[in-house]
């Protein structure tokens, strides 16, 4: 018996390509954000982020999108 579905092993590029990225909504009135990732010991370094009149920033390390609202 055949089946149509792969059995090709999934890379973990992959699986992080398929993940949504967190909303995390932030006070309306704040210039900035700070981004460590989160997860404690499995995160990333810490990254500050400016609005500079945008409503969005995302983080280029885990894409994480910071939202004033």
């Amino acid at each position: 018996m055949t089946s149509s579905a792969s059995s090709a092993p999934v890379s973990a590029d992959q699986h992080l390509s398929e993940r949504t990225p967190d909303v995390i909504a932030v006070d309306p009135h704040c210039s900035g954000v700070k981004c460590d990732g989160g997860d404690g010991a499995l995160g990333h370094p810490v990254v500050y982020y400016v609005f500079d009149g945008c409503d969005h920033v995302e983080c280029k390390y885990c894409d994480r999108i910071f939202v004033r609202r």
